[in-house]
Parts: C-alpha cells; structure tokens; sequence
C-alpha cells in the first residue's frame, strides 16, 4: 500500500475569513485522520492573503492537538528564513508534547516575495548555506555530543524526521547526500519531476536517518460526483496561479466556468504546465489519474493538496481521494 498524506495551505477563500480559514484546518485534519491520511502537513508563506500557515509550527500544535494518530509536520518551513536553533527548540517542543508524530520538511526559497523576505531579515545567499544549516538543525535535534556548548532544549534527542523538498535537482541532491526522505513540489513545479527522481534514487547514500531512498510526491485533487463538477472546483486553484503570475495575489477566488478562456494564452499556458500533476474530476476519473500517476513516477508515498474555495467540497474532494487511495490498496494485485 503506498501511503497517502494531506499538504494543507489553510486556504482563505474569496468571502471569508483567516479565523474561518483556520477552523476548516482543523476541521480537514479532524476528517483526514478518519480517512486514513498518514500525514497532515502545512506549508510555510507569506504575506499571501489567501494562504492562513504563515506561523507554520503554531497551526501544527493546534493540529496535533485536534487530532490523536495522524502524523502533523511541515510540507515544509522554509529555512533560510529562520536560525536553526529556533525550529529545532520549536519542533523539539512539538515533538515532546506529541512524541512519534511530529514531521520537520525543510525547504530553501523564501515562501514569498523579495521585500517579505527582507522584512523577515533572511540573508540573500540563494539559499547557499541550506546544507549547512539542515545539519546544524538535525544536530541540534540529535543527542548530544561531547563537549556541545548550544542545545536546544526542548529538541535535544527528539530526533524529529527531516525531509528535504524542492522543485529542482538541487533538492534531489541534497537529499540524497544526506540520506534523507524527499518531498518533490509536483503539484505546482512539475518540470523536473522525472530527472530529479532518477538523481535521488541513484545517488542516494544510507545513513542513519534511511536506508534506503523514500520519495514522496505532490499532487492536485478535485474530486466531487461528475467531472464537471471536477474541473469547476479545479477553476479556483487555476484562477489562484493566474493571479500571483500576473502580480495580483489574494484570496482563493471562487470557481468560474470556462475560466481558462480569459486568460492571456502565455498565462494559461503557464498554468496548465504548473498544474500538469493534478486528477480532477468524478471518482472513476480520479482513480485512473491517480493510478497513472503512481504507474509512471512509482513514489513511496503521495501527498495530496486541493485548493477548493467551498469547505463542504474540499471535504468531499479529500474523501473521495482517500476511498480511492485506500480501493487500490484492497484489490488484489494481477
């Protein structure tokens, strides 16, 4: 059975508000650990207004908190924005407070726009110290050594799991060097999906965190009763990319049809290519997508996203996407 996991942004759609946005976080992994979902990650941005997980290890407790088996992490905290000592002690206490469930994802790009990001103080390296500062995280989350004079208490000897992610070969690289777990941004960076698998898988080296190579991929799902209605919940997330590639971010639009007819083609064209990893549509349509999915790229484990304006569907969409992960793993292999 590959697992399946959720990656929630605590979408804020057109019309309401972050406070709601947050409720149908917690609301969503509630349903989620029901389902069978393993993990529940959310994903660090700002100074987006449709997107609520800014404060990224604040949201996690209180989703670990709502919940009491699924897995709860970090799909992922962007690193280059934060001291490594300051995510070890704030994943150490999430991890002490919900032992065996907390997940630490680490990325390297900013999660926003320049100006944000010098207002969050980052150094503008290009994310050249990110292997640095992921060792010095996961030694701070390690026992201790002898004579270490900085610990991070709590966070010493939690030994929180570190996956790597990214959208590019770097990742892949990285990952791999390190022996560690890795995360590809499918669902909206697709271009090096297939170069970045082969490099991990064939240069990845055991260590003591994994002994063998665990790729995880990210996918789009909106799934409802028709693919009709499929591929008009798909119209917000579409309309979302549309928006931020044209400098005009905000809240999760609400679905339009026929939405692609008025785009720009250079536009649209981007944002079919971005969202190239995603099922959409009836639960039989899902499933074959999905299946095809999982046939071409063989991940260890997928995790699904879906940006859907309307609560109530969002539910459905992920239900449906956990009847259709969980039908593979039931019928018999040919």
């Amino acid at each position: 059975m590959i697992p399946f996991s959720v990656l929630d942004l605590a979408p804020v759609p057109d019309g309401s508000s972050v406070a709601d946005a947050l409720n149908n976080t917690l609301d969503l992994a509630r349903h989620a650990e029901s389902w069978g979902y393993r993990r529940f990650w959310l994903a660090e941005h700002h100074n987006m207004a449709g997107i609520a997980s800014a404060a990224t290890s604040v949201l996690i407790g209180q989703v670990a908190a709502a919940t009491k088996t699924i897995r709860v992490g970090a799909g992922g905290v962007m690193l280059p924005n934060h001291a490594p000592l300051i995510i070890a002690e704030q994943f150490g206490t999430l991890a002490t407070l919900y032992p065996d469930r907390i997940d630490l994802g680490l990325g390297r790009a900013p999660g926003t726009d320049m100006a944000t990001a010098r207002a969050l103080r980052r150094g503008l390296d290009d994310g050249e110290g990110f292997p640095r500062d992921v060792m010095e995280l996961i030694a701070y989350l390690g026992d201790d050594e002898p004579g270490q004079k900085v610990r991070a208490i709590p966070g010493r000897g939690t030994h929180v799991p570190v996956w790597i992610l990214g959208s590019s070969l770097y990742g892949a690289q990285l990952a791999a060097h390190l022996g560690l777990p890795y995360a590809f941004a499918s669902h909206f960076a697709p271009a090096a999906l297939e170069q970045a698998i082969e490099v991990y898988r064939q240069t990845f080296r055991p260590s003591e965190h994994l002994q063998k190579p665990h790729f995880m991929m990210a996918l789009n799902v909106f799934a409802a009763d028709t693919d009709a209605e499929g591929q008009l919940l798909k119209t917000s997330m579409q309309q979302a990319f549309a928006n931020l590639r044209t400098g005009r971010p905000g809240p999760l639009p609400r679905p339009v049809e026929n939405v692609v007819e008025t785009f720009d083609p250079a536009i649209a064209a981007g944002v079919a290519q971005a969202l190239a990893c995603t099922a959409a549509g009836s639960p039989e349509t899902v499933r074959e997508s999905l299946q095809g999915f999982i046939s071409r790229y063989g991940p260890d484990e997928i995790i699904i996203t879906g940006q859907i304006h309307d609560h109530a569907a969002r539910l459905k969409s992920f239900r449906i996407a956990a009847e259709v992960m969980s039908e593979r793993a039931a019928a018999p292999s040919s």
